[in-house]
């Protein structure tokens, strides 16, 4: 961000892409190869809510993915005041000084004032250990298991086997995309999640195994064709019907 940013543009073209992905008719693949980062701005432009139909993001075990990076989580969710709470909390050492200065104050203002000090330095010597123990738990959720499970990416793609995995995905996409076109095209009313369900009620198998799905759409391409023609003829039905309810109330 700032007047550098603001002077190329950034904003503008950023908007730009969004407003392009968002009306993108093909698959659109995001992928965040090993020690690759997507943060802040970046994520935004490219964020498969802009368009979920066609759009997925994928990333390497050794990639992160978040608005901020941990250290920004750490000041913005666990200040300094959370963590001399949490110190308090759990050290023994601090603990008994807190007993030892709640039985000296009103009482012995030197006393207090030492443990005060005392407390302050333990407080000092704890702060290092506890924001390097936040930031390893903050990067946790920069990682492609919290990534997947929270829904932002659809799986986690070892960079070994990438161009494998990204060439049979582009072949199943393909071909479900053709299915899901004729479908809607066959019955206006059907929507492509509908259309994917079907597909799913047909196979037996594991839906997200590309392989698997390449198979079953060479394999079963007759029966597929057979089902597109049953939707056509029950909707040109439906219509004919419709029509004729129509005409019966003129």
């Amino acid at each position: 961000g700032g007047s550098r940013d603001m002077a190329g543009e950034i904003l503008k073209f950023g908007a730009m892409i969004v407003d392009a992905l968002r009306e993108y008719e093909h698959p659109v693949y995001i992928y965040l190869p090993p020690h690759g980062e997507l943060r802040g701005g970046s994520w935004v432009v490219v964020d498969p809510t802009i368009n979920e139909e066609k759009m997925s993001m994928y990333a390497d075990p050794d990639s992160r993915g978040g608005i901020l990076e941990p250290a920004g989580i750490i000041e913005v969710k666990f200040r300094d005041k959370d963590q001399i709470a949490v110190m308090h909390r759990l050290d023994a050492q601090l603990q008994l000084l807190d007993g030892e200065l709640e039985g000296v104050a009103g009482i012995d203002d030197e006393a207090a004032a030492s443990i005060k000090e005392q407390i302050a330095a333990r407080e000092n010597e704890l702060k290092g250990v506890y924001t390097q123990v936040a930031t390893e738990f903050a990067d946790l959720h920069d990682k492609t298991g919290r990534m997947k499970a929270k829904g932002v990416i659809k799986q986690a793609v070892p960079w070994k086997r990438s161009r494998e995995f990204f060439f049979y995905l582009a072949q199943r996409r393909i071909l479900e995309d053709d299915f899901i076109t004729k479908v809607k095209k066959a019955d206006s009313s059907m929507d492509s999640n509908t259309a994917v369900a079907l597909l799913k009620s047909m196979f037996s198998g594991d839906y997200e195994d590309n392989k698997a799905v390449i198979e079953f759409f060479t394999s079963n391409a007759t029966e597929l064709d057979s089902k597109i023609n049953e939707i056509k003829k029950a909707a040109v039905a439906a219509r004919i019907e419709a029509l004729r309810k129509e005409l019966g109330e003129l």
